[in-house]
């Protein structure tokens, strides 16, 4: 029984090994003094003036959660659609149906939450 798992811990040990190879040749031959370059500012061109650990306004937070909300929706919603005509019996159709309304009203209770907090409002 364990025959069968012999090839997978050879693929985990050559993966593991190239890895620790590959990983010790990177910090052997990389460049111990980096130029000028890569030390100055990258993106926004000018030094830092604020500490890096700023508050964040709230709504950032509030459109994450809606991206979420809205993701999750689609990534469920769609497979349920397309295979809801492959329940044979009524019975069945109607607890899928009753279950997906129930996802859906999470969703929802989330979507008025986010629209009450003021995360829709552009400024």
């Amino acid at each position: 029984m364990l025959q069968e798992y012999v090839p997978i811990m050879i693929f985990l040990a050559v993966a593991g090994g190239l890895a620790v190879v590959l990983l010790s040749l990177g910090f052997l031959l990389a460049p111990r003094k980096p130029d000028a370059e890569k030390l100055s500012p990258y993106e926004c061109g000018f030094e830092a003036f604020e500490d890096t650990r700023m508050k964040f306004d709230v709504r950032y937070y509030l459109v994450a959660i809606l991206f979420i909300i809205f993701d999750l929706e689609i990534a469920f919603l769609f497979p349920w659609a397309v295979t809801l005509d492959n329940f044979a019996t009524k019975g069945t159709q109607v607890f899928v149906l009753l279950a997906m309304a129930i996802f859906i009203g999470v969703l929802v209770i989330g979507f008025i939450y986010e629209w009450k907090k003021g995360a829709l409002e552009w400024d």
